[in-house]
């Protein structure tokens, strides 16, 4: 797996999106095997007082705007997508934001193969048995949604010591002789 610059890459995608696609620079995340690429849209007028429109309407706009986006970039996405993938060696996916409303187009759903214990396998059965869940896979994709919803401060300070213990890695000695 190539390893991949954060600083660097934003920037290529910087230099790849079109001027005019977003109202800022896009959000470039990325993972052992996924690219996510997110740009905010200007929201639609709707010629009101602002506070006046329901955000239900709101919502209806936005929703409109973004499947607009997607359809009229669809080409171009797909060539930039090619390009990052042959130069970063992962998949690229792209998200959209608008007003309220995010909308992802096409994200990697990744196996993961994991053992557990019965009690664990017990748990993910209870979210099957009661509905929460279709399968195993789904109970576990619920669970990590949970930890990481309501464990979001912890899990960005764990990003964050990673984060710190990289650049000690990468100023330390070189190694290779």
């Amino acid at each position: 797996m190539k390893h991949v610059d954060q600083e660097k890459l934003q920037a290529w995608f910087a230099g790849q999106v079109p001027d005019g696609w977003f109202v800022g620079p896009v959000d470039v995340a990325l993972d052992r095997e996924e690219i996510l690429v997110t740009g905010a849209l200007a929201e639609p007028d709707l010629g009101g007082e602002g506070d006046a429109t329901t955000g239900d309407v709101r919502s209806v706009a936005c929703r409109s705007r973004i499947a607009r986006f997607r359809e009229d970039t669809r080409d171009q996405r797909i060539r930039i997508a090619g390009q990052a993938e042959a130069r970063f060696g992962r998949k690229v996916s792209w998200a959209v934001r608008c007003g309220e409303v995010e909308a992802p187009f096409t994200t990697a759903s990744v196996p993961v193969m994991t053992r557990l214990r019965m009690s664990e396998r017990s748990v993910l059965d209870t979210l099957i048995d009661s509905g929460v869940a279709r399968s195993r896979s789904e109970a576990l994709a619920w669970c990590v949604r949970l930890v990481e919803r309501n464990q979001a401060d912890w899990i960005a300070q764990l990003q964050d010591a990673l984060g710190a213990v990289r650049e000690a890695r990468a100023s330390g000695p070189d190694l290779v002789a």
